[in-house]
């Protein structure tokens, strides 16, 4: 049986929008345009973009994509776009973090079958409510964008998980050149606790199963942490998303620069409940003073560890030890890991997968905003 197409629609033509897609060291498709293209259930007609030059380089890509058959229209602002173009089943919002509401509300009151939003959701949970809400309003689905949960290296951990015994712990660390936090860049969101955190804070509580922890009282460090416990601190905790398992941390090791910058900081969790039972700690490190990236996540058990990370996936087992009698160490297996993760690919077909009735989003909005709100608990303990 011959199945439809669905016709899409971007607004944002800039770097995860478009120009990604040419970085050759990158896993491709690395952008929503290229992801969007490589689906053959998916005809890609039409963008908005305020930049003249981006929208011009898309149109001319775009159109020698399609080829004859297909039509391919720009235009300068998504309003614009809309009025023109009635037809639409599918619009990724891929623009900056302070024009995701305006920009995403609008694709919502569109009413196309599905919403994909560029993560963070937006600059807050304030904002990203108003979307949910809007969402809710207009019957329309939106994913967003934590593109790990559909990258085959991380999704091959959950199979791990079952060969290293109990957990004992979980270490996200996050190191870049970034600056983590300041409270004059909350405007555009332009910080990597935002930026880059959200990446952090979703795959670990997706690999974790936070939906299994929703009536889950037991790692409270309110009382730890009242020094915090502003109004952000106080609105973020009464509105615990179900998916939401990393709660009320104790943030230490705070560094700021000369400037008062966050540069440096640690968050930790205990008696995290997750599908793999009761976790007694989970941390979160970042830092932004480094002069390298890095992305990685550490997970202890009683029998093994697994580590993974961009570009790297590792699993150690207890063996008889070569160096002590009667002792065990850890010994890392061979992997065999796919050459490529398909993480952008991957959030595409599920779209499709999802508007064929054949399969439930992978990265619901709920979701995502359950990560700004960790997010925003984190926050309060830098300030």
């Amino acid at each position: 049986m011959k199945q439809n197409r669905y016709i899409a629609a971007i607004i944002g033509t800039g770097r995860i929008g478009f120009s990604l897609g040419f970085d050759k060291k990158r896993e491709q498709p690395a952008s929503h345009t290229m992801a969007l293209l490589g689906n053959k259930r998916i005809n890609l007609i039409a963008a908005a973009e305020s930049n003249k030059e981006n929208l011009e380089n898309w149109r001319k890509y775009v159109r020698k994509h399609n080829g004859k058959k297909d039509f391919t229209l720009v235009f300068p602002t998504s309003k614009e776009l809309y009025e023109n173009v009635t037809c639409l089943d599918i619009i990724t919002v891929a623009v900056n973090e302070d024009n995701h509401l305006q920009e995403c509300i609008r694709a919502i009151e569109y009413k196309p079958k599905l919403v994909i939003l560029e993560k963070p959701v937006a600059l807050n949970s304030e904002e990203a409510e108003k979307i949910r809400d809007k969402a809710k309003e207009c019957g329309v689905p939106v994913m967003v964008n934590h593109e790990r949960r559909f990258a085959k290296d991380y999704l091959s951990v959950v199979k791990m998980i079952g060969q290293i015994g109990d957990i004992q712990s979980v270490v996200g660390e996050l190191d870049s050149g970034l600056r983590i936090y300041g409270e004059e860049f909350e405007k555009d969101g332009t910080y990597s606790l935002l930026h880059d955190g959200t990446h952090l804070v979703d795959i670990i509580q997706f690999l974790l199963g936070g939906n299994l922890a929703k009536d889950d009282k037991t790692n409270d460090r309110s009382e730890e942490n009242k020094e915090f416990s502003g109004k952000e601190a106080d609105s973020a905790s009464s509105k615990e998303s179900p998916c939401q398992i990393l709660k009320n941390p104790l943030v230490t090791g705070v560094f700021k620069d000369e400037k008062g910058i966050v540069r440096n900081f640690s968050a930790h969790y205990q008696s995290v409940v997750t599908s793999f039972g009761t976790i007694p700690e989970v941390t979160i490190k970042m830092s932004g003073r480094s002069k390298f990236f890095e992305f990685r996540i550490e997970i202890l058990g009683t029998l093994g560890k697994i580590c993974i990370g961009n570009g790297f996936a590792e699993l150690f087992l207890r063996k008889e030890s070569k160096l002590y009698t009667g002792f065990y160490s850890l010994t890392k297996q061979k992997l065999k890991l796919p050459k490529k993760t398909g993480y952008f690919s991957g959030m595409i077909q599920n779209a499709v997968d999802f508007l064929d009735g054949q399969s439930e989003l992978v990265s619901p909005l709920e979701d995502a905003i359950s990560d700004l709100r960790a997010l925003e608990e984190i926050k309060a303990g830098l300030k």
